[in-house]
Protein backbone atom coordinates (compact mmCIF):
# COMPACT_ATOMS: atom_id res chain seq x y z
CA UNK A 1 0.00 0.00 0.00
CA UNK A 2 2.72 2.29 1.05
CA UNK A 3 4.21 1.85 -2.86
CA UNK A 4 0.88 2.46 -4.00
CA UNK A 5 0.40 5.54 -2.30
CA UNK A 6 3.57 7.25 -2.94
CA UNK A 7 3.07 6.65 -6.63
CA UNK A 8 -0.27 8.71 -6.48
CA UNK A 9 1.49 11.44 -3.96
CA UNK A 10 3.73 12.08 -7.39
CA UNK A 11 0.72 11.74 -9.33
CA UNK A 12 -0.80 14.26 -7.95
CA UNK A 13 2.84 16.78 -8.27
CA UNK A 14 2.22 16.89 -12.00
CA UNK A 15 -1.38 18.26 -11.82
CA UNK A 16 -2.26 17.02 -15.10
CA UNK A 17 -3.24 13.68 -17.00
CA UNK A 18 -2.25 10.28 -15.77
CA UNK A 19 -2.47 6.91 -16.89
CA UNK A 20 -3.43 4.29 -14.14
CA UNK A 21 -3.03 0.72 -15.02
CA UNK A 22 -4.75 -1.13 -12.65
CA UNK A 23 -6.72 -4.42 -11.89
CA UNK A 24 -10.46 -4.84 -12.10
CA UNK A 25 -12.38 -8.35 -11.41
CA UNK A 26 -8.84 -9.72 -12.37
CA UNK A 27 -8.52 -8.10 -15.66
CA UNK A 28 -5.38 -5.42 -16.29
CA UNK A 29 -7.60 -1.90 -17.24
CA UNK A 30 -6.00 1.32 -18.13
CA UNK A 31 -7.20 4.80 -17.39
CA UNK A 32 -6.17 8.19 -18.72
CA UNK A 33 -7.34 11.10 -16.61
CA UNK A 34 -7.07 14.34 -14.06
CA UNK A 35 -6.57 12.98 -10.08
CA UNK A 36 -10.38 14.44 -8.63
CA UNK A 37 -9.93 13.10 -5.03
CA UNK A 38 -8.10 10.60 -3.05
CA UNK A 39 -10.29 8.84 -0.42
CA UNK A 40 -8.16 7.33 2.22
CA UNK A 41 -11.23 6.07 4.35
CA UNK A 42 -12.53 4.04 1.32
CA UNK A 43 -9.14 3.34 0.07
CA UNK A 44 -10.19 4.94 -3.32
CA UNK A 45 -8.66 7.26 -5.96
CA UNK A 46 -11.62 9.29 -7.83
CA UNK A 47 -10.91 10.69 -11.17
CA UNK A 48 -12.21 12.38 -14.22
CA UNK A 49 -11.62 11.14 -17.86
CA UNK A 50 -11.30 13.60 -21.33
CA UNK A 51 -14.72 13.17 -21.86
CA UNK A 52 -15.71 14.66 -17.84
CA UNK A 53 -16.79 11.27 -16.82
CA UNK A 54 -15.83 10.16 -13.14
CA UNK A 55 -14.34 6.88 -12.11
CA UNK A 56 -13.56 5.13 -8.78
CA UNK A 57 -10.66 3.20 -8.70
CA UNK A 58 -9.70 0.84 -5.26
CA UNK A 59 -6.14 1.94 -4.21
CA UNK A 60 -5.57 -2.03 -3.55
CA UNK A 61 -5.77 -2.78 -7.71
CA UNK A 62 -3.38 -0.34 -8.81
CA UNK A 63 -0.52 -1.57 -10.62
CA UNK A 64 1.07 1.61 -11.53
CA UNK A 65 0.61 4.92 -12.46
CA UNK A 66 2.73 7.64 -14.73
Amino acid sequence: MEGVLKMILKALRKNGAVTINYYKNGLLQTFKGKIQRLDLTDQTLSLKDEQQNTFSIRLSGIKEIY
